[in-house]
């Protein structure tokens, strides 16, 4: 009897053999470099890996897979401008092995189904296409042809473009994204769901009300540059570890950093730079100056403690905030002023967690410093008051006049390679009148104003069999979606589900009717097309748009790239109906570069700018203190205290990474800087709630989360005792996703609230 999509979905369950040590007290340096090589010798031919290393993230070469951070405009380190993890991730995308008709035939959806995700993604390079028919057992080979025709026939039987859900990863490319967009659009839908709506969709809604543009407003030279920089809810040595760079040049420009999280990640308290050989010698740079263990989601609170007590500095002796600032650039003071007022100090110190002595370390550096930068990831977008947590952050660099300054602003920092970009050239739901109208100037077809789904909306649409076709344009959809067991039964509902990919995950093997695999080129690999070898672009965390070339021979002839199979897609599904020529676009990069500077603000002579080695800056109206919202000014907003009314034995969950994964990809199995390996299924706990519950070291537990009457389980999990605030637990993504209630998620925001689940830890 065949798997149900429920178990297809399901994380594997088995123990390896768990050691726990005391996590390290230093962060990359040699055991950074230990593991990368490690990856790349095992999984990587060696000659790709010297070519790699000499052209990652290098002017003129090839845009890491792998997260949004910035590399310098300047001089580019010659040692190697990429992380252990980067390295990781090209170790992923370039394996030596590849897996074609044999490998599907030997192995069925079910059995492949049963391996962890570590095993499936280390199957090898995915290199040809395939097709699951209904009913069957194993994939086939199936042609390019024959695979844009299945997908052709599928979306033009369906009553309405609106029952088909076209889902975007963030390391689709600019010309991809764009054309993809395009395709949607003109086919007649605006479902355009994306790895966004996951993550920083509460960064965007809330800096586009406050200050006028959903994207940070600081350059990698601020970081260098500023007298303070808070880290809030991220884990940079893991998720980002080029930023301990940054962060290492401001502190040796006299700057200070603050770290505020409920785990002490490594990363952030000392560095060894590899690409200093003194640094590695010598042992590295202490990073954090105050390390703030705020409860979970007490972000707010806490800063809004910040808030009162400079309110309170300011009305006693002045010149704490900037009046002039206030007075020509913002709207809403008196408002705010007003709402913060109501608060308690010791009322919100306490919600926060926090000491009175840790907060006036913050409080005195907060105070006597003006050049203030605020970086922030998930930790504070993934929360019921998620878009609320960003606002006050701005709310305080609005009183320090912080913003449009150099050394200062708002550093959202993004989780994947082009994220950011993709939505500036379309890829979005909910994309402004303006932009449509500019896409009807050019195209002459009138694309729907109406809002299409989110990935929550076409999860609940999928499930209700509202819609019946799901494409996915890269990613690991199911792995990172909330609620596992019901996304899997939504998937299961479509007639076809469809993922364009470079190497096998768990979202191939949780299937609709009818199933494709479409095999792309990775970053790193060379795109040949009619007019030559293609370069392509991306956006980074700060926006600045560069190529990216690929410099490694293609792992197999029946792979092509993302650019092509949209095309191909286009071409069949609206033949003689569309208005585009989608064949030229596919044969000529430089033709959908040309149409994106036309339809998109920003990109005046993109063709040209590309060319410069270090790429170019996007317009951002915050950074010159342009503030493009509704008053035509900087907002202060007013934010709630969230309420937490715990059962006296409930905890606080939050999802995190492994140092040994990016985002859903498993690189391995070790979490080298929290001291835990050969093992995945763990719960971080605080020791005096293990005692109170009587559980032990790695004692084995179920895990359950109760949401608007429906209880999840998660079975298989050990208890870690760790350095974490009471009542506060931590698992690692995608694991506990099945945890997560799809309806629990961000207002306005519709971010899936993963770092806040209600949960209850049972003892097998």
């Amino acid at each position: 009897m065949s798997k149900t999509p429920k178990d297809r979905a399901a994380t594997s369950e088995k123990f390896i053999n768990l050691k726990v040590t005391n996590p390290p007290k230093n962060s990359v340096g040699f055991g950074a470099l230990k593991s990368a090589v490690t990856q790349v010798s095992k999984y990587m031919k060696p000659s790709d890996a010297l070519k790699i290393s000499t052209k990652i993230n290098q002017k003129g070469g090839f845009d890491c897979p792998g997260c949004a951070w910035p590399d310098p405009d300047d001089e580019r380190s010659a040692l190697g401008e990429y992380c252990e993890n980067g390295m990781k991730a090209m170790a992923e995308e370039a394996q030596k092995n590849t897996i074609g008709a044999s490998f599907f035939a030997k192995h069925s959806v079910d059995e492949l189904s049963e391996w962890s995700d570590f095993e499936i993604g280390k199957s090898g390079r995915l290199a040809e296409p395939m097709y699951l028919p209904k009913g069957a057992t194993h994939y086939q080979p199936i042609s390019w042809k024959d695979a844009f025709n299945k997908v052709a026939t599928h979306l033009n039987a369906l009553n309405t473009p609106d029952e088909a859900v076209f889902y975007t990863s963030g390391r689709t490319t600019n010309e991809a994204a764009f054309l993809y967009q395009l395709f949607v659009r003109e086919y007649g839908t605006a479902n355009l769901p994306d790895c966004s709506n996951m993550c920083h969709e509460a960064s965007g809604k809330a800096l586009s009300e406050t200050l006028g543009i959903g994207k940070g407003s600081v350059t990698l030279n601020d970081l260098y540059k500023a007298e303070v920089v808070m880290v809030v809810g991220q884990n940079p040595g893991t998720n980002h570890p080029r930023m301990l760079t940054a962060l290492e040049k401001c502190k040796n420009n006299g700057g200070k950093i603050i770290t505020i999280n409920p785990l002490k990640e490594v990363g952030l308290m000392k560095f060894t730079n590899p690409q200093s050989p003194l640094k590695m010698l010598s042992g590295g740079t202490a990073l954090t100056d105050v390390f703030v263990p705020v409860t979970i989601n007490g972000d707010v609170a806490f800063f809004k403690a910040i808030l009162l007590k400079l309110l309170e500095k300011e009305e006693t002796t002045g010149n704490v905030f900037d009046k002039a600032f206030i007075n020509e650039y913002t709207s809403g003071y008196d408002a705010f002023i007003k709402d913060l007022k109501q608060y308690s100090f010791d009322d919100c110190l306490k919600a926060s967690g926090v000491s009175k002595a840790t907060f006036n370390a913050v409080f005195d550096i907060i105070l006597n410093n003006n050049k203030i930068i605020i970086c922030w990831a998930m930790g504070l977008t993934q929360h019921e008051n998620a878009v609320d947590n960003i606002r006050e952050l701005v709310n305080l660099l609005l009183l320090k006049g912080s913003i449009g300054k150099e050394g200062a602003g708002t550093c959202p920092v993004r989780g994947h390679s082009n994220v950011q970009g993709d939505r500036t050239v379309g890829i979005w739901e909910a994309a402004p009148q303006a932009f449509l109208d500019k896409i009807e100037a050019k195209y002459g077809f009138k694309p729907t104003t109406k809002h299409g789904y989110s990935v929550i909306d076409a999860i609940e649409g999928m499930y209700k069999k509202e819609a019946k076709v799901f494409f996915g344009l890269g990613g690991n959809f199911i792995s990172a979606v909330p609620d596992t067991n019901y996304s899997a039964q939504a998937l299961a509902n479509c007639n076809l589900t469809v993922h364009v990919s470079t190497k096998l995950n768990r979202s191939h093997l949780v299937t609709g009717k009818e199933a494709l695999i479409l095999p792309c080129l990775g970053r790193a690999e060379k795109d040949y097309q009619k007019s030559g070898i293609q370069t392509q672009s991306v956006e980074n965390s700060m926006g600045v748009v560069s190529s990216t070339k690929g410099i490694l021979e293609p792992c197999s002839d029946k792979i092509i790239s993302e650019v092509a199979v949209v095309c191909g897609i286009a071409n069949a599904t609206l033949k003689n109906r569309s208005k585009i020529d989608w064949l030229a676009y596919k044969d000529d990069y430089a033709l959908v570069r040309n149409d994106i500077e036309e339809v998109v603000d920003g990109f005046k002579d993109y063709n040209t700018k590309l060319k410069q080695p270090s790429g170019f800056y996007l317009p951002n109206g915050a950074r010159v203190r342009q503030f493009k919202t509704k008053t035509g000014k900087a907002n202060f907003s007013i934010n709630k205290l969230p309420e937490w009314k715990l059962k006296q034995d409930e905890l606080v969950m939050m999802t995190i990474r492994s140092h040994d994964q990016f985002n859903t990809t498993i690189y391995g199995l070790n979490d080298r800087y929290r001291g835990v390996f050969n093992e995945r299924r763990i719960i971080f706990m605080n020791k005096d709630d293990m005692k109170s519950r009587g559980l032990e070291e790695q004692q084995v537990v179920q895990l359950q989360s109760t949401f608007n009457g429906v209880v999840r389980k998660a079975n298989n999990f050990k208890v870690v005792g760790y350095d974490i605030p009471k009542y506060c637990c931590a698992t690692y993504f995608p694991e506990a996703n099945v945890l997560v209630p799809l309806d629990n998620f961000a207002h306005t925001a519709k971010t899936p609230a993963s770092k806040s689940i209600v949960i209850t830890v049972h003892a097998n």
